[in-house]
């Protein structure tokens, strides 16, 4: 069974999905112009600049999280091994 659709094809459509229909059309169509508004506005702005003082504490974070980390690893280890000697005793 196909549907054609023709001159005398009808529609029934409520007043209320009518207004339905319109007001999705609407909002996407405000939010889809609202984007376009804000990536334009984007390309304008100025690239944020980091400066070596920045990325030298971000940097020094990070390693030092990686250090406290590696601490916390062979303290775990040791743990586990004190559980190993005493479970297989």
């Amino acid at each position: 069974m196909t549907l054609e659709i023709g001159k005398g094809t009808k529609i029934k459509l409520t007043i209320e999905s009518m207004i339905s229909i319109g007001t999705m059309i609407v909002v996407l169509s405000t939010m889809w112009f609202t984007l376009k508004a804000d990536i334009a506005e984007a390309k304008v702005l100025p690239k944020p600049d980091i400066t070596r003082i920045e990325f030298d504490m971000k940097d020094e974070l990070i390693r030092q999280t990686i250090m406290t980390t590696q601490d916390d690893v062979k303290e775990i280890k040791e743990g586990m091994k004190l559980i190993k000697a005493k479970l297989y005793e």
